[in-house]
């Protein structure tokens, strides 16, 4: 059986491509910095796409807003970049989980390093 939805996946992984670039080489907004694009999901109809990302810098919703304010140039990039009929509206979401694993990371190495060092009662 195929896999479904392929192509939504293949201009997932451009658009997340694209935007990273654009990101990273473009943008001049100074609250726009050491961001990541972690995912991209593409609606089936390809009106939306919701943009996953994370900074070193943590949540922020100056971030946030300005990722929201270049969302008509960063849309319009992919448009030159990638020939679509329907280009996506972008919606931006903090993507925690790079955190979660960081935190779970270091439970994990708390752990370890008591059973290795067990306290005498």
């Amino acid at each position: 059986m195929p896999k479904d939805y392929a192509r939504t996946d293949r201009i997932a992984q451009q658009i997340q491509r694209e935007l990273a670039e654009a990101i990273r080489l473009e943008l001049k907004d100074p609250r726009v910095k050491l961001v990541t694009v972690t995912d991209v999901e593409v609606a089936k109809d390809y009106s939306h796409a919701k943009v996953f990302y994370t900074a070193l810098e943590g949540k922020s919703p100056e971030l946030q807003q300005g990722l929201e304010r270049a969302s008509g140039f960063l849309r319009r990039h992919v448009a030159q970049a990638i020939k679509l009929r329907i280009v996506p509206q972008l919606h931006f979401a903090y993507d925690a989980s790079v955190e979660r694993g960081s935190q779970l990371s270091q439970l994990i190495d708390q752990a370890v390093a008591s059973d290795q060092h067990p306290e005498k009662d």
